[in-house]
């Protein structure tokens, strides 16, 4: 890996269009290095964990919304794939429902460092464009292998969130970049693709503070729509703004540490295997990543504890981030409502670790459930909680060693007669440093969980088959990698409202 320093640059500055962060972006996604085995394999992981969420939140209300707006606009000549109907359809909108479809219960991959995402949302943009131009399962996999690589060095360089910018401003630039690698499109076009990319999915961190809507399912699954048709219009010959991240008028100056803020982002040398997938992480739990190894620890937890009715308060030692984004340094009243909605309680640490001390378990939909939030014990008990930053847990966040890198916290359980009970955990238990790592044994597993009741086991079987076998399908098979549900199971959604479309 190579670290490239990014910077503002004056107009009038001589700065080489060689010299620009979205040049060597488009650089990395032209290479035609080979994919190694375990990225290959982990990418096959990442779309069977992405079709498991999907089925999961199928007859969600922005699940159903999304649908509809999707299959509002068939395309009989060519088009993509909608998870869990039939038919073709345009492949930016089909990547639109699915991308909702994927992120709606906040439970498929994750990569932290300088800033958040979830790298799993690459996928529905690539498959999407793949269906509709019959590409082959090879160059998918080439794609997302890029896709992954560049979100997660960017990831690693670029702190959006400190600015309040949403994480997805670095997807709409991997989205691009996988697909330029995925068609194997010049530099020049994926440079300007990039670059409209960017420019076109900066946004402010209100979508996930305060009274969280949603908007949050939808603001990646935009991203993705908006890369594929920014690179559309750099294949016609369509130029982006430049340099976009170093512009004198650009994202850093304006929108992040502007002009005296240097930033490091690391990327792959010419010839060097794209592996960045092999250091995000999955989830077990339906909930916000960083309180992923805190509900395995109210699970440990409440055997020591015993009755929890004893309990005076908890304190929850933790990184900044998590302290600040889903803990009360936050400040969000809404964290403490139990009218609040699912993505304000999945974004919640306080509620979450309650209801997972209290049940022993976490589930996508009950732990959730009006019914749940309101339980008198637990919003007694979800008022007793509340985090603080600890700096060897933030430090901890961000070390560079997978060693020790950590989101967990330190859970001090103060009883009303005075004793307290300490216990910790850095990782969560499905990390792949934790007590049971994700394999293709636990994804499958993931999958036949939340698609029972949804997808026939026949197209369970069928859909899992087609996967594993994705780096040998052909051009024009990767329709194979749409599930599709009976009518009865989607007439359990609501009824959505028409719109324009």
């Amino acid at each position: 890996m190579r670290i490239h320093d990014v910077r503002t640059r004056r107009s009038a500055d001589d700065f080489p269009r060689s010299e620009h962060l979205a040049w060597k972006v488009a650089q990395v996604a032209a290479d035609p290095v080979a994919v190694p085995a375990d990225t290959e394999a982990m990418v096959i992981n990442r779309v069977i964990d992405n079709a498991a969420v999907s089925a999961a939140s199928l007859t969600r209300r922005p699940v159903t919304t999304a649908r509809a707006q999707a299959m509002a606009h068939p395309n009989s000549f060519k088009g993509a794939k909608v998870f869990g109907v039939e038919g073709d359809y345009s492949p930016e909108w089909a990547a639109w429902a699915n991308g909702v479809a994927v992120r709606e219960l906040d439970f498929h991959d994750t990569f932290l460092a300088a800033e958040y995402s979830h790298p799993g949302d690459n996928i529905a943009a690539l498959v999407a464009v793949a269906q509709h131009l019959g590409i082959g399962g090879a160059d998918l996999i080439r794609g997302l292998a890029t896709a992954y690589e560049i979100q997660v060095d960017l990831v690693k360089g670029i702190s959006l969130h400190e600015f309040k910018i949403d994480h997805v401003a670095h997807l709409g630039p991997s989205v691009a970049a996988g697909l330029g690698t995925m068609l194997r499109l010049d530099p020049e076009v994926i440079y300007q693709a990039v670059g409209q990319a960017l420019h076109l999915t900066t946004a402010t961190r209100q979508s996930r503070k305060g009274l969280i809507s949603s908007w949050k399912a939808f603001a990646p699954a935009f991203a993705g729509k908006i890369a594929i048709e920014a690179v559309d219009r750099a294949m016609r010959g369509e130029g982006a703004p430049a340099p976009i991240w170093e512009g004198e008028d650009g994202v850093i100056a304006w929108l992040l540490g502007g002009p005296e803020r240097t930033y490091q982002v690391p990327l792959p040398e010419a010839g060097e295997p794209k592996r960045a997938i092999l250091d995000t992480y999955t989830k077990e739990h339906s909930a916000e990543y960083q309180s992923q190894a805190p509900i395995d620890l109210a699970r440990r937890l409440r055997e020591r504890i015993g009755d929890l009715e004893q309990i005076a308060t908890i304190v929850l030692h933790t990184s900044h981030h998590t302290h600040y984004v889903i803990g009360t340094g936050s400040g969000d009243p809404q964290k403490f409502d139990p009218d609040a909605s699912r993505e304000t309680l999945d974004h919640s640490l306080p509620y979450i670790f309650a209801v997972a001390l209290q049940d022993g378990t976490w589930h996508h939909e009950r732990s959730y459930a009006p019914e749940r939030a309101h339980r008198p014990d637990t919003v007694e008990l979800w008022h007793k909680i509340s985090t603080v930053e600890d700096a060897e847990w933030t430090r901890r966040y961000h070390s560079n060693d997978p060693a020790e890198k950590a989101f967990g916290a330190r859970a001090e359980v103060t009883l009303k007669s005075g004793e307290v009970i300490i216990d910790e955990l850095a990782v969560a238990d499905a990390h792949p440093l934790g007590a049971r790592p994700f394999e293709r044994k636990q994804y499958i597993g993931k999958f036949t969980e939340l698609a029972d009741g949804v997808v026939t086991e026949t197209e369970q079987h069928r859909f899992l088959s087609a996967v594993e076998a994705l780096p040998e399908l052909q051009a024009g098979a990767l329709g194979a990698l749409n599930i599709t549900v009976a009518p009865l199971v989607l007439d359990k959604a609501p009824t959505i409202p028409p719109g324009i479309f």
